[in-house]
């Protein structure tokens, strides 16, 4: 059974850099989907600029041409943080048999340690590392041991297992972040190009980052 890809992230708002890392991984390690996860409360972040519709809406939109993509809104459901264990738990209950793949970037890779009780993941999932020029994995301290130990270069090993092995993969490197794009439409600058244009209509039709105090970085993945 070919893996399901989940691509958790604030999405907010989402954009090509998003949209081009998930489509890579959906091709090169031969997902059958990548599962988009609107993060709801965000462990590690302060307060969001978008609220949870309007977030989804726009994941939704950017989305719902690609064949292989899909939403799931179950983190902005739930109650209290959005902690990656608890979505990883509850989609190992629904699919008991299925590959789990959580894509994350480098840079949340190596604050793994960080997050709340990181060390079960891999019994919950594979865990796919988009890689991107600057970023080196690491071999010392409690990663590299995980890399070691879990580590591979083999594709069809997360077809052959349904969790723990650790994949590192090339992702072109786009240089698009959500919090310069909320600067730009705070700068009353068009963001055109930098996503979907179904996601910059919304954008301008909500105004939701038209004013406002930039308080929230760009993350692949929340922890």
């Amino acid at each position: 059974m070919s893996p399901m890809g989940i691509f958790g992230g604030t999405f907010d708002p989402i954009h090509y850099g998003h949209l081009r890392t998930a489509f890579e991984m959906l091709q090169a390690l031969s997902f059958d989907e990548v599962r988009f996860m609107p993060c709801g409360n965000p462990p590690h972040r302060s307060k969001l600029i978008a609220n949870a519709a309007l977030r989804l809406k726009m994941v939704q939109v950017a989305i719902e041409a690609q064949a292989g993509f899909v939403v799931d809104d179950r983190e902005l459901l739930r109650d209290g943080p959005s902690y990656s264990v608890d979505t990883l738990t509850a989609l190992r209950e629904e699919f008991p048999l299925r590959p789990l793949a959580l894509i994350i970037g480098m840079d949340a890779f190596l604050e793994l340690p960080k997050w709340y009780r990181w060390r079960e993941i891999l019994q919950l999932a594979h865990i796919v590392v988009a890689h991107r020029p600057g970023w080196r994995a690491p071999d010392m301290g409690p990663l590299g041991e995980l890399l070691a130990n879990s580590g591979t270069h083999r594709i069809g090993d997360l077809h052959q297992a349904i969790s723990g092995r650790i994949i590192i993969h090339d992702v072109t490197q786009l240089e698009i972040s959500s919090s310069e794009i909320r600067d730009l439409v705070a700068a009353r600058r068009d963001p055109r190009f930098l996503m979907p244009d179904g996601v910059r209509e919304l954008i301008d039709q909500s105004g939701c980052y038209a004013a406002h105090e930039n308080v929230v970085t760009d993350a692949v993945n929340e922890g």
